[in-house]
């Protein structure tokens, strides 16, 4: 197989459909198998007569909007394109509220990591880094801000280090700080969705604490695009305007608004599953010689895995792996600080559901042998 020679997209996507197991994502899908999904979605769920919308009124966009705004417990939602546009705008409805360009968020979070300045260079807004420490940003690093900022920034998981979440008290606790700044909140919650079974609490009630949220429909929920920005009917209301500022206002929407319907009705309901078997596949990584899994028990069914080796061998030796014995454990490894120590971030969907601990740590165990053995 001369497509398992390296860790191209399309190689990866091949090497991942040609294997019998997967331990980490799900079995890629081509555009004509999406199209089939979607149709026969289409099909059962939607009236043959409704027409698509125009520039997002009516049809699966307002359906879209309406079933978000009531999973979240808010007055109104408005679909995105991107989550990157809806956030800009929720930051720019904040700053013009509050009459403050600051936003204190964390120096990994998603504005700051992986929007090339974006919050700075096209909505004019100052990132206050909060906290330079791992984890989440706690009432104690917003009580030593040491200057002020009109809004708050909080990505539920953390995603860069490790999609960590803090505990409910500790959830609390940082509201209350920020509320006592007279700051308003705003919750990046892309990946909230399977959060709640870590809280303990509903989506309703993980909302109600902030005043604007920002969820995604392709990331958890595996959509092909679309995000929606959710608050009050009031900044809603004045989002309608950025969002066509900003371009986010295409002609038709229903595609996307369609396969997002379809997500929360079919992935929505099994994420949870999803986060109960996560502690089982770390459970056997962290057999694994020389891995370190973080967090040891998953917060969501994302984590991080560490290996003490260079990412291009990992990569390669997984594409070796991969061709010879039909199984796909894990790709993207990234070397981010000391060479030889690489990470990667495993995904428990379906695929993962019907691996036992022991059969991970025997797997990846050979996995890392054959490593070991290439060095």
């Amino acid at each position: 197989m001369a497509y398992l020679a390296n860790d191209d997209r399309t190689g990866r996507l091949r090497a991942i459909r040609a294997c019998d197991r997967i331990l980490s994502g799900v079995r890629p899908a081509t555009v004509t198998e999406r199209l089939a999904r979607l149709s026969a979605y289409a099909q059962e769920r939607i009236d043959p007569d409704e027409w698509p919308d125009m520039y997002g009124d009516g049809g699966a966009v307002a359906r879209l909007e309406a079933r978000t705004a009531e999973l979240l417990g808010t007055e109104a939602a408005l679909l995105f394109p991107t989550g990157t546009m809806a956030q800009q705008v929720a930051l720019r409805c904040h700053a013009g509220a509050t009459g403050s360009n600051v936003v204190g968020i964390h120096p990994r979070a998603h504005p700051l990591t992986y929007e090339r300045d974006a919050v700075s260079v096209l909505s004019g807004l100052r990132p206050l880094p909060l906290t330079q420490g791992p984890g989440q940003i706690t009432a104690e690093d917003i009580g030593t801000a040491g200057e002020p900022f009109g809004t708050l920034f909080y990505e539920l998981p953390l995603r860069d280090h490790g999609f960590v979440l803090p505990s409910w008290d500790e959830l609390l606790a940082t509201v209350q700080a920020a509320r006592d700044r007279d700051a308003a909140l705003h919750l990046d919650g892309a990946r909230l969705w399977e959060s709640t079974t870590h809280f303990g609490r509903g989506l309703t009630e993980i909302v109600d604490l902030f005043d604007s949220v920002y969820v995604s429909y392709y990331k958890g929920l595996g959509a092909s695009a679309g995000a929606a920005l959710a608050g009050g009917a009031e900044l809603i209301e004045e989002a309608h305007a950025w969002r066509h500022r900003y371009g986010g206002r295409p002609f038709q929407n229903w595609p996307m608004a369609l396969e997002a319907l379809a997500a929360l009705d079919e992935t929505l309901p099994r994420l949870a599953t999803y986060v109960a078997h996560a502690p089982t596949v770390a459970a056997g990584l962290t057999r694994v010689p020389g891995a370190i899994v973080h967090p040891a028990v998953p917060h969501t069914h994302q984590f991080q895995m560490w290996l003490p080796h260079p990412a291009e061998l990992l990569t390669r030796v997984g594409f070796e792996h991969a061709a010879e014995r039909g199984v796909w454990l894990a790709g993207g490894w990234t070397e981010p600080g000391p060479p030889g120590l690489s990470y990667t971030e495993i995904t428990v969907a379906d695929p993962a559901l019907e691996w036992t601990a022991d059969e991970v740590a025997a797997e990846f165990g050979a996995f890392v042998d054959r490593v070991r053995a290439s060095r």
